[in-house]
């Protein structure tokens, strides 16, 4: 890991981390709860190292196409018999 992995790609779900794990870690402290302290620890760890639930962006689909070249398309004339 760098120091460049913390400092950069802020976005409102890292600080609703950074927010929620200093929260529920002086929570824990407070109350001598190892439980809570290790879901603060979970909720930091993802704030240092930039990832969620799924790691780096695993959540994202990739935007591929898979585009086709058309085609020259021939037409035929009908003709009514009448």
């Amino acid at each position: 890991m760098s120091w460049s992995t913390l400092f950069t790609n802020w976005n409102l779900l890292r600080f609703i981390r950074l927010v929620l794990g200093v929260m529920i870690g002086m929570q824990a402290i407070a109350t001598a709860d190892w439980l809570a302290g290790m879901i603060a620890g979970v909720f930091l760890f993802q704030v240092v190292t930039n990832t969620g639930c799924c790691g780096v962006n695993g959540c994202n689909t990739s935007y591929r196409t898979n585009e086709v070249p058309e085609k020259e398309v021939e037409f035929v004339e009908v003709k009514d018999t009448k």
